[in-house]
Parts: C-alpha cells; sequence; structure tokens
C-alpha cells in the first residue's frame, strides 16, 4: 500500500490593501515566488500548474528572494527571522537561520556572488540587517532612517551600491562593503515603497505612494530624472521590476493599472488597464525573460500582454484564503474539482490540467461551508450567509433565483436523486425537494452537526453532538422520526453512505472512524483508530470498499471497510494546516484541500 503527491494545485498571494507584495523571480528565469500566511509558493512561470511549497516558517512569511546562484532561496518572517534553504532538493534543507531584526521582514537583497544579504522591515531597534549568509556577521549598518524600511537593493556588479526606501518618505543610498551610509534622497513626499537597480547596475529608481518615479546613476547615486513628468502614475506605486536588458520598466500601482516604462525617453510605451474594482489594484510586479506578470489585491496573477494592454494572455485564479469544503463532478467525461472558500469563492479546476476559474456573477457572502454536486448537473452550496445555492456546472454561472434562504445558519447540505436535499442548520434540519424547502424539524433534543441522504433516498441520516447519528426515513416529502439512532463514540464530525448505499460510515471528536452496514441494521460494520486529533472530513472511495478521513493532525488516512488493520497513512498532507476537505477523483486519486489554501491529488495504491 502505498501513496505519491500527484499535483499541487497551489494558493494565490496573500494580499493586504494598500501593502505592497514582493514577487522573486528565479535567476534562471523558469520560476515565480510569493507568500501566503507561513508558505513560501514555488511556481512554474510557462505552467503555474506546476507548484511546489515550502512549510518551515512558524509564523507568517512576507517576502522570498532567489540567490543569484539559483541554488537557494532567503525567506524573512513577521518574527523577524530569515531562513536561507536549499532549492536544489525536494526536502529543502534548511541552510542557515538568523534573526536580524526583531520584527516584520518586508524586503531582502542579495550581493551578485550569493555571499551577502541585506533584509529590512519593522524593528524594534533597527529597521535593517546586512551580513554574510554563512555566518550572519554583520558587514555594514545601514541606519539613518526613522520609520520602517519597507524595500531594498543591491547593485549586482562592482563596486556594489545599497539602496533603502522608507516610510519616512526618504531613500538612502550606501557604499561597501562593508556597507557606509553615504548620503539620503529626499525626493518623494509621501512613503517610498520600492527601490531597484537596474540589471546592469548602470541606474536605479525609486517609487512612492505619491505616485513617482525618480532614475538615480547606479554608481554615484546622482538624480537623473523622473518618469512620467510630473507624476508617473495617479495612485500610489507600489513595485516596479527592470527588462533583462536594463532600458525599460514596468510599475504597478494603486490606479489599477501596470505601466511600461521607456527608461532612457521617460516616457510610458503602454499601459495596462487591469479594471475597475478595488481588487484590482496592483500591489506586485515582475519581469522575467519575456513574462511580465502583475498581482491585484484580489491575489490574481496576471500575464501581462504588450500587444494587447485591456487584456492580459492569462490571469491565475485560485484561493488566497482557506479552503472549507470541496467535490469532484466529471462533466464532458472530465473530472473538475469545485471548492469552496472561508471568503464566499467558489472555484473549479480541471483536475487533469490544474487549470481554473471561479464562477461568474454574484455569490456567497461569507465562507462557504460544503458543497456538493447533483445529478442534474447542479452544484449545491451552504454558506455562513443563511443561504444554500444551486448553481448550474455547465453555465458556471451564479443564479439569482435559485437561492435558499433559511432560518438559521446551514453547516451542512447532502443531495439524493429525486431532486432531494437536506440541509443540516444551527437548532433545526429542512429537508428539500426541488429548491423548495418540503419539511422542517424543528425542537429536537440534539444540536444537528452534518446530514446525508441514502443513495436510495429513503433514509436521511443526521450526526448529532450528542454522539448519535439519528436515521429519519423519507416519506415523500416528510421526514419521519421512528425513533431509530446508531451510537458512536463521541460528538459527530462527518458522515457519508457509500456510494452504493451499503455502508454508512462516520467520524467523531474522540477520534474514531465507523462503519456501519444498513443492511444490518446498522450494526457496526468496524472501528477505525489512528487519528491523533478531532477528524473533521470522509469520504468514500468509487470502489465502495475504502474510505479517507482527514482531520486536525493534518494526516489523511485510507481505511479498508472489511479490515480494520489494513490502512494507508498520507502524514503531512498540509504541513502546519489541517485538512479541511477531502473528495475522489476516482478510484486511486484522492484529492485534499485544507487551510493552507492549496488542493493536492494524491495516488493511492492498495
Amino acid at each position: 500500500m502505498a501513496y505519491e503527491l500527484k499535483h499541487v494545485f497551489a494558493s494565490l498571494p496573500q494580499m493586504e490593501r494598500g501593502v505592497a507584495k514582493v514577487i522573486g523571480g528565479d535567476p534562471k528565469g523558469n520560476n515565480f515566488l510569493y507568500t501566503n500566511g507561513k508558505c513560501v509558493i514555488i511556481r512554474n512561470i510557462e505552467n503555474p500548474a506546476i507548484a511546489d511549497i515550502y512549510t518551515e516558517h512558524a509564523h507568517q512569511v512576507n517576502v522570498a528572494k532567489y540567490a543569484p546562484s539559483g541554488f537557494y532561496i532567503a525567506s524573512g518572517d513577521a518574527s523577524g527571522k530569515i531562513r536561507i534553504w536549499d532549492t536544489t532538493q525536494k526536502e529543502h534543507l534548511l541552510k542557515y537561520e538568523y534573526t536580524p531584526i526583531s520584527g516584520r521582514i518586508k524586503d531582502i537583497a542579495w550581493t551578485e556572488d550569493s555571499k551577502r544579504i541585506c533584509i529590512v522591515g519593522e524593528g524594534r531597534e533597527k529597521f535593517a540587517a546586512v551580513f554574510l549568509w554563512d555566518t550572519g556577521s554583520s558587514v555594514g549598518e545601514v541606519s539613518g532612517h526613522s520609520k520602517v524600511i519597507n524595500s531594498v537593493d543591491i547593485r549586482q556588479k562592482r563596486p556594489y551600491r545599497l539602496i533603502v526606501g522608507s516610510d519616512d518618505t526618504c531613500a538612502s543610498f550606501f557604499e561597501g562593503p562593508p556597507f557606509k551610509f553615504k548620503f539620503t534622497l529626499h525626493n518623494h513626499n509621501q512613503f517610498v515603497n520600492c527601490v531597484r537597480f537596474s540589471p546592469d547596475g548602470s541606474r536605479f529608481v525609486t517609487a512612492g505612494a505619491d505616485g513617482q518615479i525618480f532614475i538615480f546613476d547606479g554608481a554615484t547615486g546622482e538624480p537623473v530624472g523622473s518618469l512620467g513628468g510630473e507624476k508617473a502614475h495617479k495612485g500610489g506605486i507600489y513595485a516596479v521590476s527592470w527588462s533583462p536588458d536594463s532600458s525599460q520598466l514596468i510599475s504597478a500601482s494603486g490606479d489599477k493599472t501596470v505601466k511600461l516604462w521607456d527608461v532612457g525617453a521617460g516616457t510610458a510605451v503602454t499601459t495596462f488597464n487591469m479594471g475597475a474594482d478595488v481588487t484590482d489594484q496592483q500591489l506586485g510586479c515582475l519581469w522575467q525573460k519575456d513574462h511580465l506578470l502583475s498581482i491585484s489585491l484580489s491575489g490574481y496573477i496576471n500575464y501581462l500582454d504588450k500587444n494587447n494592454p485591456d487584456r492580459p494572455i492569462r490571469t491565475i485564479k485560485g484561493h488566497s484564503k482557506s479552503i472549507q469544503c470541496l467535490t469532484v463532478h466529471k462533466s464532458e467525461g472530465r473530472p473538475y474539482i469545485y471548492s469552496g472558500s472561508h471568503d464566499g469563492h467558489v472555484n473549479y479546476w480541471d483536475a487533469e490540467t490544474g487549470e481554473n476559474d471561479c464562477f461568474r456573477g454574484k455569490g456567497h457572502s461569507n465562507q462557504v461551508s460544503k458543497v456538493v454536486a447533483d445529478e442534474a448537473g447542479e452544484l449545491v452550496t451552504c454558506s455562513m450567509d443563511d443561504t444554500l445555492r444551486y448553481t448550474s456546472i455547465s453555465e458556471k454561472e451564479y443564479s439569482a433565483s435559485d437561492v435558499v434562504k433559511m432560518d438559521f445558519q446551514p453547516k451542512s447540505v447532502a443531495v439524493a436523486a429525486g431532486g432531494l436535499s437536506l440541509a443540516v442548520c444551527i437548532g433545526q434540519v429542512v429537508l428539500l425537494k426541488d429548491k423548495k424547502k418540503v419539511f422542517t424539524l424543528d425542537n429536537l433534543d440534539y444540536e444537528p452537526e452534518v446530514g446525508a441522504i441514502h443513495p436510495g433516498g429513503t433514509t436521511a441520516a443526521v450526526g448529532g453532538s450528542d454522539g448519535k447519528i439519528h436515521l429519519y426515513s423519507i416519506q415523500g416529502n416528510t421526514l419521519k422520526d421512528e425513533g431509530q439512532t446508531v451510537e458512536a463514540k463521541g460528538p459527530i464530525t462527518d458522515i457519508a453512505y457509500s456510494n452504493d448505499g451499503a455502508y454508512l460510515a462516520s467520524v467523531d471528536e474522540r477520534k474514531v472512524a465507523t462503519a456501519y452496514d444498513v443492511a444490518d441494521g446498522y450494526s457496526v460494520k468496524n472501528e477505525f483508530y489512528g487519528h491523533h486529533a478531532k477528524p473533521v472530513t470522509l469520504a468514500w472511495a468509487p470502489d465502495n470498499e475504502h474510505f479517507a478521513t482527514g482531520g486536525m493532525d493534518m494526516m489523511v488516512f485510507v481505511w479498508t471497510v472489511g479490515d480494520a488493520d489494513k490502512r494507508i497513512k498520507l502524514p503531512d498532507t498540509h504541513r502546519l494546516h489541517h485538512v479541511s476537505s477531502l473528495a475522489w477523483k476516482d478510484e486511486h486519486t484522492l484529492v485534499t484541500a485544507s487551510h493552507d489554501a492549496s488542493i493536492k491529488q494524491w495516488t493511492v495504491k492498495y
């Protein structure tokens, strides 16, 4: 019995309004990297569906940069810790770890020989440090600022020069090594958000919240000019990135545009209009070989097209907030993954290629708690906004009419043939038929947590916090309580019928998974032990012989119904984050989702 990781569909960068996002590029031009939560995400620039996630930081990571050699990445987090780790091995072994400042690290720069690093950010005593990568010993002092330093860059040829930009509206110029303060640049009248040297070292630019970009001589720091005359952008500028030949650069702004500049002429060659919504503000950019990338406040990564500035070549979408639920559904013979997140988004993914998009129109306004697909080709979702939605999978657009308002917040929804749905809400259970409420159970003597409908459409099972599964027979449009309950070991966290209806499986807070034999009056077929912490989700394999459970211990187990000792353990499926949902793509492919906002596919062999 074995398993292997088949695909990683990575999360988007975690964005904050008014805060620049630094994207790193690898020196060979193959990958780019960014951060989300405690993760550093490395993606292939040609095929972003190929991704790798580094999860060794204990605090939120803000920035990651490749060493010019390409062999190491340095990443800095909110506690002031910097980790330098290997990029060539799958394990990403840690090389060195330092804590140069006592607060959030905002930017990192390497010297071109990959031997020295400068980090800047929010310290208590100091806002920056410059040191040798292998010993951590200081190679100069970056001083002269009274507020947070936002950005740093080092000239990629000798003699080395170092430039930083700060919230105190100034940029400072240093010579070295060891780096010594030379002078301060007072050109901006608001925060300096980004400073960058050109690849050939002949120039550097500073960009600020005042919408201005100034150009300076790379060796002497003398002013050379500015871009776009009075102002480069109508809004604050968050990031700039130079072209490989040092003749052009792109700038990303809060005015929802990215501009491509001819630096020699000081004029904009192209303006990319990214949209009209607040979420279209541009907070980061990267020029990598022939690719021009920008990041929107929504977290979307845009591949800009010089020939068609109003329409990106492609936009990478996904989740930037934790994924709460997922399901798999085949349409036109191809398997698609549907995932719902903490911020109300529902995305669909081609399970083979990783291509994805979100549903159009106005959807849920709060966390999507559960998503299932019914036989009519509709996605049924329940959300903390107190609604159930039925959305056509083929049209991929939310319908304004197919929304059912619930009296109480729904926690779970299940579907069966004949247009039946079962919604489990706080304190009540609701049966729906053809998108209409037909029967409600109130005044229950237990708190219902999760529901399932037998594939035959005859029985509704509701798992309660009282440690019991309550069985109701579905008669026409009513739920009849015949007093039948099934005992579990503890409060129920999830239940599901096997696809052929032969078994019902449950997981509970006592860390036990149980399979019940339906034909034998729901007698216990087997109990399964293995989780170290509360399991919260389960899913049946298409073969009806196996089911998977996942939970707070970050582990997933695949159990064999007939043999409690035969199990496949997938440890650390999503490091640092618990598994929030499971689904099967086919008999040997399990899909997992987690609070790290990524989706993974695993090949399982029995």
